[in-house]
């Protein structure tokens, strides 16, 4: 055949059709796939995580504060004592 393939008709040069069967750029795609797609989880995991750590800390902030008020003060006499 010619410099170009004929395919119902229509003349694609060399090049197109080398660039077409050539899949030396899929691992790139791939990776470029892969990045964006741990990027996306990262930010969603970065969005979504740190409400639910101040509820976590918080609730245990409010435990050791209950638990503080029932211990008596060293400092002072009396102090708390449940």
């Amino acid at each position: 055949m010619s410099p170009s393939s004929k395919k119902d008709g229509f003349r694609i040069p060399r090049t197109v059709l080398s660039f077409i069967r050539d899949d030396g750029g899929q691992d790139l795609i791939e990776y470029g796939l892969l990045g964006a797609l741990i990027g996306v989880c990262a930010v969603t995991a970065w969005i979504n995580i740190p409400p639910k750590i101040k509820v976590a800390y918080g609730n245990f902030d409010s435990g050791v504060q209950t638990l503080s008020s029932c211990t008596k003060d060293p400092l002072t006499s009396g102090g708390g004592g449940c």
